[in-house]
């Protein structure tokens, strides 16, 4: 079974691309094996593919699995009974989702890469907690999907924690208010979805005319651009709101999927999202051959954690851009890039696309 302690002691961006190419290179290729290995419909699949991970091929040379995969097969690595949880992609209504089956050491892995990851932006210390959503999205098991996982997830980085809606999706305003006061001069860690976070914590403040001082916020956001874009939101529009009503300075955007779930890719402070030791990205043209740097084209990502399903190298259906590796002015390794939305035709997705008012 794959072993990651040579990396896990790391600072999760201290790996120059020479170092990370050799390191990541074998542990994805012996991921690669083992889920060849234990992984019928994926034995099949390279098999088909006339690509034998067991020969000694160039790393590169890996076919990704289409995302959408997952929505129309069960794949699986482990033993079923092995399986301690299922998690399953958002959507909006009617559509279909993906199942990623999850034994307990990718579920130990996905949250320790994840506090990693976090923590190397907001510092080791559990901060009190603000969430932008309410509490009944993990009692309702049609919403605990993502965006319940995502709760979960990011939650075990603070302490206190505060949903700032009500169980009818209402801004709680008395309850965020006590938790203002309580928690005065420390920093809080504020974790929502970014679609959430616009339509049901920014425009209602805005429509009281309320300001809230959360001047030593840390917001981290995700997933729902679609929706923003289609109101003429973007990044610097959303970070500029936010400041406004709240004081927010420090907001890190981050992007990543259900399907390969703690191994995110966070914004720095330079606006840039950023690949970590435990992930890479790759950038596809029409002819599946890779882009040049800051050329656009269909973004591929590779992850150590997923062991117990083959969600390792997955075809996205989004746009982006890779600007450059190891230079950030942040001073962090790695790859860094910009995501420019998803392809024509493909099905909506987000974790906070999830909830629709009726």
């Amino acid at each position: 079974m794959l072993k990651l302690n040579k990396i896990m002691d790391m600072p999760p961006f201290s790996l120059n691309r020479q170092k990370k190419k050799q390191v990541f290179g074998d542990l994805l290729f012996e991921l690669t094996k083992h889920h060849y290995n234990n992984c019928q419909e994926y034995h099949n699949i390279l098999d088909v593919l006339e690509c034998n991970p067991l020969s000694k091929i160039n790393v590169k040379s890996l076919p990704p699995l289409p995302v959408r995969l997952f929505k129309d097969n069960e794949l699986c690595s482990v033993e079923r009974s092995e399986i301690i949880k299922t998690m399953t992609s958002s959507g909006t209504s009617g559509q279909r989702v993906s199942k990623i089956f999850l034994d307990k050491m990718t579920a130990r892995n996905q949250t320790q890469v994840l506090t990693k990851i976090v923590s190397s932006f907001i510092g080791t210390k559990r901060l009190p907690m603000l969430i932008i959503d309410s509490k009944s999205v993990l009692k309702d098991r049609n919403l605990f999907s993502a965006r319940g996982a995502g709760i979960v997830g990011f939650s075990m980085l603070g302490y206190d924690v505060t949903y700032a809606l009500d169980e009818s999706m209402q801004l709680d305003v008395d309850a965020i208010e006590v938790f203002i006061q309580k928690h005065g001069g420390k920093n809080i860690l504020i974790f929502g979805f970014t679609f959430m976070i616009w339509q049901y914590f920014y425009k209602p403040l805005l429509k009281l005319g309320k300001k809230l001082e959360l001047e030593n916020g840390i917001m981290i956001h995700g997933g729902g651009w679609k929706k923003l874009i289609e109101q003429a939101v973007d990044n610097d529009t959303f970070k500029s709101a936010l400041e406004k009503i709240c004081m927010i300075e420090r907001v890190h955007n981050y992007y990543g999927m259900v399907e390969q779930t703690g191994s995110i890719f966070m914004e720095c402070e330079a606006g840039y999202l950023h690949a970590s030791n435990f992930s890479d990205i790759s950038v596809l043209g029409a002819d599946f051959g890779e882009c040049k740097m800051q050329e656009r084209g269909l973004v591929k990502l590779s992850s150590l954690l997923p062991l117990s399903y083959p969600g390792h190298i997955l075809l996205s259906e989004d746009i982006g851009e890779i600007i450059g590796e190891d230079d950030c002015q942040c001073g962090r390794f790695g790859k860094y890039f910009k995501i420019h939305g998803r392809i024509m035709n493909a099905e909506g997705r987000g974790c906070s696309d999830t909830y629709d008012s009726v």
